[in-house]
């Protein structure tokens, strides 16, 4: 897909020095940068049908944003369109690539080949959009010497000589929540200066260092929430969701505050619970060690 264009209007002249001034160094917001994928995205299906130019209006509707917002966004690139016509796809395309440093090269380490490492592995968009799996670490004897898309995984003792001979700047992490930090730290200390973290945990990391946290627990349980909004099942004020949950999980949260030096309405709800189960005459469901069985969220 090409990606410039030889006749451009003035509105849509190239800044030559842009392309080596950083997005923060030139002021562009956080928020906008978070879009720009949307609009390349939308972009892109465009130029693949051929289309010339577009509107601010039909693009912001392709991207799921309010047109005033996306010609804001687009100021900050010095992109302001034609009236009348519009922007100019591929040259919109061409910008924001530039804008999102995807005109050159991103090795990418992948760290902990379990599932969802071989899955990203796999996933063909990274080499469309301009990343490159360099290589894939994991330090389970059982996993490493094994293939997934068609490279070898090789063990966590090569991560150094493989991010100074790569140029690695960007490490994936996909390892169980233990052992993400641990991996964090090395991947900083080696040379890696932003990290796509899917482990299920905050890491810390020192100033220079850019992570983004992808959980799709949290992500689920927020689309949960609209879901009960919707279905008009809103907490009355003072009420929680554990207040209105099932009989044998509230007493399990009572034990389980207990424990841990609670007392009063959770001691009051596991009495009201056995109380009514007596009189129902009907035992709870037991676990296998004879305690009632609950999947709580962590």
């Amino acid at each position: 897909m090409a990606i410039g264009r030889s006749n451009q209007s003035s509105s849509q002249t190239p800044d030559q020095g842009a392309a080596r001034r950083p997005a923060r160094a030139r002021g562009i917001p956080e928020a906008t940068v978070a879009r720009l994928p949307l609009y390349l995205r939308a972009l892109t299906a465009l130029s693949e049908r051929s289309v010339p130019t577009v509107s601010s209006e039909e693009l912001a509707a392709a991207a799921g944003v309010n047109s005033a917002k996306l010609r804001k966004d687009f100021s900050y690139l010095g992109s302001y369109g034609t009236r009348g016509v519009g922007y100019d796809v591929e040259y919109l395309v061409y910008q924001i690539s530039r804008e999102l440093g995807l005109t050159q090269d991103w090795p990418v380490v992948i760290v902990g080949i379990g599932n969802l490492g071989h899955a990203l592995a796999n996933y063909g968009g990274f080499a469309s959009r301009g990343f490159r799996v360099a290589a894939l670490l994991d330090a389970d004897p059982a996993v490493v010497g094994s293939t997934a898309a068609g490279l070898p995984v090789r063990h966590m003792d090569e991560l150094e000589s493989i991010v100074e001979s790569q140029q690695v700047s960007i490490g994936v992490i996909t390892t169980p929540p233990g052992a993400a930090q641990q991996v964090c730290d090395r991947l900083v200390e080696a040379g890696v200066t932003s990290i796509l973290n899917f482990a299920p945990t905050v890491l810390t990391v020192p100033d220079g260092v850019d992570v983004r946290k992808v959980d799709l627990s949290i992500e689920l349980q927020i689309l949960a929430f609209h879901e009960q909004r919707k279905a008009g099942e809103e907490p009355e004020p003072g009420d929680s969701m554990l207040d209105r949950a099932p009989g044998p999980v509230r007493a399990a949260a009572a034990r389980l505050r207990r424990a841990a030096g609670g007392s009063g309405k959770a001691e009051r709800a596991e009495r009201a619970d056995k109380a009514e189960t007596a009189k129902s005459g009907k035992s709870a469901p037991k676990g296998t060690d004879g305690d009632l069985s609950a999947v709580m969220p962590a």
